[in-house]
């Protein structure tokens, strides 16, 4: 490890550098850090002493604790924030994962929430943390698949699948026994609708129902894609929390797959780093064992949404930085060209009156 103290700077840049450098060593062995550990990894020029003397007023202003009396430090949730905070602008580049990572998110397809996905799958094998992403509405998109589903006698899944490879699903129901030769006849009803195909024989009964189904269906599509008050959230990587160490404590495990699973949560992170415009970062607080980082894409130089990772703590934070840099550039590239080249537009999400008067009530 590079020696980070060749020179005797003041007292309290002695400090942080010491900090710095035990979270550095920390990150990368997983262990508490002693003080003749750190003396021997960069900082040969101060004694043992002394660096147990920053130990110790380190652990009283909150960045440095012990797992035991006599053990070594580990960082605290504030440390990781000064970490993080001294190397936002400056990330480690690891070339050959960037470089993957660029030519992954490289393309330009019409399926534009499958590339989405598939955004986020990439991001999440290079980065192992869970990710989430929010993006605007895309227009210009129409149904192209319809399945029925039977869930009981009485109830049936919709699944609508269109054009840029969004799924919608509906569940409808009837006082009428379902069975699967009628919900494949009502399916096939659908297709002619749909598609134009050739119309169905169906029973004056099973017509009428078809055609309330297929009437509610599209109903409830139409007023989905008009009007909506917050952006999609597209999500993955959820088993990869269960691969971190710090995690094996069911209490911890359980506040990251909680938070992971807060909808309202995760929107107000990704709403707060499109509003930055910048690479942001949250460790702790309402994050409870977690570190989230968050980094703003473009269309046309307008920022349209962010892609966030999720993990605990302990996580390469520079190296993350770069990848996070490499990612939003390649999605902001092929969205740019994709709607440019398929001639689509979009739409952001209208402030919708009464969402927020519901959790004003909530908060109350």
């Amino acid at each position: 490890m590079k020696n980070l103290a060749p020179r005797k700077p003041p007292k309290d840049e002695r400090e942080r550098i010491v900090l710095l450098g035990l979270i550095e060593l920390f990150l990368e062995k997983g262990v508490p850090i002693g003080s003749n550990t750190l003396k021997e990894n960069g900082f040969q020029s101060l004694s043992s002493a002394t660096l147990r003397n920053y130990f110790s007023k380190l652990e009283e202003e909150g960045y440095l604790k012990q797992q035991h009396s006599s053990g070594g430090r580990i960082p605290t949730s504030l440390a990781y924030q000064i970490y993080a905070e001294t190397y936002l602008k400056s990330p480690q580049l690891e070339e050959k994962k960037i470089k993957q990572v660029k030519k992954s998110l490289s393309k330009e397809t019409r399926e534009i929430a499958s590339y989405l996905q598939h955004a986020a799958e990439t991001l999440s094998e290079a980065t192992g943390c869970a990710v989430f992403l929010s993006s605007p509405r895309f227009e210009q998109d129409f149904v192209m698949d319809i399945k029925l589903v039977s869930i009981d006698s009485h109830r049936c899944l919709c699944i609508l699948i269109t054009d840029f490879g969004l799924v919608h699903t509906e569940t409808l129901y009837t006082d009428k026994r379902l069975s699967n030769f009628t919900i494949k006849r009502l399916e096939a009803f659908f297709y002619w609708k749909l598609k134009g195909l050739d119309k169905p024989v169906l029973s004056l009964e099973e017509e009428a129902l078809a055609s309330r189904f297929y009437g509610e269906v599209m109903l409830r599509h139409l007023v989905g894609s008009t009007h909506f008050s917050l952006e999609d959230i597209t999500k993955t990587g959820f088993s990869k929390l269960l691969a971190f160490t710090d995690f094996n404590d069911a209490t911890a495990l359980a506040e990251g797959l909680g938070l992971f699973e807060n909808r309202e949560a995760l929107q107000r992170l990704l709403q707060e780093c499109t509003k930055k415009g910048t690479l942001s970062c949250w460790i702790g607080g309402a994050l409870q064992g977690c570190s989230a980082i968050a980094i703003p894409y473009h269309i046309h130089h307008n920022i349209v949404g962010a892609i966030a990772i999720l993990g605990p703590h302990r996580i390469p934070y520079r190296k993350l930085f770069g990848i996070l840099q490499a990612a939003s550039t390649a999605i902001s590239t092929s969205l740019t060209k994709t709607l440019y080249k398929f001639k689509i537009s979009y739409r952001q999400p209208q402030s919708d009156p009464m969402h927020h008067l519901l959790l004003e009530k909530k908060n109350d």
